[in-house]
């Protein structure tokens, strides 16, 4: 139930819905129920699962974007856009940042930004992040 229950924070924490699962993480390490390397597994899919789930809402949202009820401005997306064509695909390692990550990965589909290049950035990205996290809990205990 702990692994599940890391998987769902992980996935929901990676869309554009707000969940912290660095919490759900942290506390599953100072338990020390499970391996952390699973811990780091079961994490790291959520998160790029909910990465990968942005990228396809924005790779095929486009084609509503002239409906009135369309979520974002034309002003919004152009920004986005902009911000992404300027970095490019360097800029995903940055998709575990608090408020632009999520969106960096929105624009990434929009952007048409190749799947393979997406999956593996991200998950170098996320991953390096929460090797991070348990490292500085480990070394405060």
């Amino acid at each position: 139930m702990d692994l599940l229950a890391l998987f769902l924070t992980a996935l929901v924490a990676a869309t554009l819905l707000p969940a912290q699962s660095e919490i759900v993480l942290g506390a599953l390490v100072v338990a020390g129920t499970q391996p952390v390397w699973l811990l780091l597994a079961v994490a790291t899919t959520g998160n790029v699962l909910g990465s990968c789930i942005n990228w396809a809402l924005g790779r095929f949202m486009m084609r509503y974007a002239s409906h009135k009820r369309f979520p974002f401005s034309a002003a919004q997306i152009d920004r986005a856009q902009g911000w992404y064509a300027r970095y490019g695909w360097w800029s995903l390692f940055f998709a575990w940042a608090p408020i632009i990550g999520d969106p960096l990965t929105l624009a990434a589909g929009t952007m048409k930004e190749p799947f393979w290049r997406f999956v593996t950035i991200v998950t170098l990205g996320k991953l390096g992040r929460y090797i991070a996290l348990v490292a500085a809990l480990q070394a405060a205990a």
